[in-house]
């Protein structure tokens, strides 16, 4: 494969949306969802009313890559090898002694070598995108309150959880105004999402007029599609795609046969018919990816046109776009900058400063002091005294499934189409697909 990676030699640029072309204003929308699954669990399963109540300090808790036991309430963070790097309980941080007697350097018991492993069984749940991280937060206080007048040693909660997901996100839930989060999301769209620049709005069109094809694939359903794309676009935002998916329910879109996931056409945002191919570009419903890549061979007149898939999340969007259908994938990973967006400004004490200048929250991109660096981490090393620097599980899958990683499009932007990324590959450096270029520093990012 070659060292570099350019958009002016795809054909085909696709974008998920939520996080990804839409960002969102992280304090405020990880307070919305957070409260929404909250009071569910304290209204409707009769959960302790202390979950209502979060400070700005229990963020920290927050961290992409954790992994959730749903039998013992434990989150873990793995190192490249399927190690234990650090451990809670519920919110409670293991001890270095605690964590050497419950994992030692084995692999987790749920590690499978194969980095291609399913972020999601029975048994465990990887947290990797914002949507997630204030449900790990909630789940973890769930174990806390559970245990606290008891050695409580396996929970059951997981099934509240998804009935929390239910009642907020089903497909009803917008044109019902069901929920906490959709209303709130219609009521003040301003408050929770960020309008894209004028420089990723100009970047668009510049792709459309060199003639590539543009999709929109995302798992949101067609009427919250529409509310994010007209308030971050404009409401000529249908002008700029091709080719519009929505309710894709990835990443079952990737790895699904037409059979088992067949598209739907659409009608004042509810599914119509299904259709047995995919004839003509459009606004289209579920679907999957073997669909789609006849349609484009079509509409590119290439036997095998060159696509690039734009995701936030490694799980729905990277991991099976590469793994399933070889396309060439960016990362979204706001991490890259999150140290340098909440950095105070030491020009003024914080007791001075006015309320509305510090977030309600921790930036969910930011660094965690009680995990630490989602790209890297020191281990212990019992025979000495010296720590060492060791790669996290995370790192290791942006480095087999990325293409490039960057933090946000507006990052690249203004660069011309033709420009050269150094792609990551098992040649160079474990750095290399990242842009801008970063390096690690005691496990920090630089």
């Amino acid at each position: 494969m070659a060292q570099h990676f350019s958009l002016a030699a795809c054909d085909v640029v696709g974008f998920d949306l939520d996080h990804t072309l839409c960002r969102y204003n992280l304090p405020e929308s990880a307070l919305l969802i957070y409260n929404s699954f909250a009071q569910y669990l304290v209204k409707e399963k009769g959960y302790d009313k202390e979950l209502l109540t979060v400070t700005p300090e229990d963020w920290d808790f927050c961290c992409k890559g954790l992994a959730l036991d749903l039998e013992d309430g434990t989150f873990i963070k793995l190192a490249d090898n399927g190690t234990v790097l650090r451990a809670s309980r519920g919110t409670k941080m293991m001890t270095p002694e605690a964590l050497a007697e419950a994992y030692g350097k084995k692999e987790w018991k749920h590690f499978v070598s194969d980095t291609g492993v399913p972020c999601h069984s029975g048994k465990y749940y990887f947290y990797d995108n914002y949507f997630d991280l204030p449900g790990a937060l909630l789940c973890a206080r769930v174990v806390d309150s559970l245990t606290k007048n008891s050695d409580q040693k396996t929970f059951d909660f997981w099934k509240d959880i998804v009935a929390g997901i239910q009642h907020n996100f089903k497909m009803s839930a917008f044109k019902e105004n069901s929920g906490l989060y959709f209303p709130e999301i219609k009521r003040d769209p301003g408050k929770y999402l960020h309008s894209c620049p004028e420089s990723v709005r100009k970047w668009l069109r510049q792709l459309k007029n060199a003639g590539k094809i543009l999709l929109l694939i995302t798992s949101s359903h067609s009427d919250y599609c529409r509310l994010l794309c007209e308030y971050i676009l404009g409401n000529d935002f249908e002008d700029l795609f091709d080719i519009v998916i929505t309710n894709a329910l990835k990443p079952g879109f990737f790895s699904h046969s037409p059979s088992q996931r067949p598209f739907r056409t659409l009608k004042n945002d509810e599914e119509q018919e299904v259709l047995p191919s995919l004839d003509k570009p459009g606004w289209y419903s579920q679907g999957n990816a073997v669909h789609l890549y006849e349609l484009l061979k079509k509409m590119t007149g290439k036997p095998e046109p060159k696509v690039v898939y734009f995701g936030d999340s490694m799980h729905s969007d990277v991991f099976p776009a590469r793994h399933y259908r070889n396309w060439e994938t960016v990362l979204i990973l706001e991490e890259l900058q999150g140290e340098e967006a909440w950095k105070p400004e030491e020009s003024e004490p914080l007791e001075k400063r006015g309320k509305y200048e510090v977030p309600k929250t921790k930036l969910l991109n930011t660094f965690s002091k009680k995990w630490g660096s989602f790209f890297i981490d020191s281990v212990s090393q019992w025979e000495n005294s010296e720590d060492s620097l060791v790669y996290t599980w995370s790192s290791k899958r942006i480095n087999t499934y990325s293409t490039i990683a960057i933090p946000s499009i507006e990052a690249i932007a203004e660069l011309p189409l033709d420009y050269k990324f150094t792609r990551f590959s098992s040649n160079s450096s474990k750095t290399a697909g990242y842009y801008p270029l970063v390096s690690y520093t005691n496990g920090l990012i630089e």
